[in-house]
Order: structure tokens, then sequence, then C-alpha cells
């Protein structure tokens, strides 16, 4: 199945891409849309999820259909809305919060 993401400025930056993105996910869950973000933009690896524990980085939240799924772990399922496509994963509480992280992590990197 193809979900569609959509990801904060800054890792979009990052992985070089514009607007949403689509991946093709077996299962439909927040852990195989992670494995697959990585997997097609490497220079994602590391920066959502610690790369040997697979821990949701602090700070960078996963949100769909205006749920915050951060805490529901990895193999949690992805709502009904997003898995057929009637919504995206994201909402202004997602770019919300991607903007507090995108400060924070500009006020680590600052000299």
């Amino acid at each position: 199945m193809t979900i569609r993401v959509e990801l904060p400025q800054f890792l979009r930056r990052l992985a070089q891409i514009d607007g949403e993105v689509q991946v093709d996910v077996e299962a439909a869950t927040v852990r195989s849309v992670l494995d697959a973000l990585e997997a097609r933009y490497p220079p994602l690896r590391g920066t959502i999820r610690d790369q040997v524990t697979g821990v949701r980085r602090p700070f960078l939240r996963f949100f769909a259909c205006q749920e915050d799924l951060s805490h529901d772990g990895p193999n949690a399922a992805l709502p009904e809305a997003v898995v057929d496509g009637r919504e995206l994963p994201g909402s202004e509480q997602g770019r919300a919060a991607a903007a507090l992280y995108e400060e924070r992590l500009a006020a680590d990197l600052d000299p």
C-alpha cells in the first residue's frame, strides 16, 4: 500500500525533497513508514529515530488525523483515513511541533 507523508520543512530540506512524499509499505504502522522513508531518503537515517535503538528523537512528533501518535509505539497501526489516502499523516499540530524542534535545534547548533 502507498502512504502519503508530510515531513516538516527541516527534514524535507535535509532529504532534498519538496512537498509530500509517498512510500510503499507492507504494513500500515509507524515503523513501516519510517523504515520506508529512511530506505528511500538515506539522509533521514538517524534524524527521526535513533539508528541503533529505533527510539523516536526527542522533540520530534508523529501526527495523523489530528492525533498525536508519538507515544503509541512503533508498531501502532495508522488511522484508516491515512491508509486509504483520505488524510495525510500530519497536521497543524505537527507543523507547530516541527517548528519548535527547528528552533531548539538551531539554538543547540548556535556557537
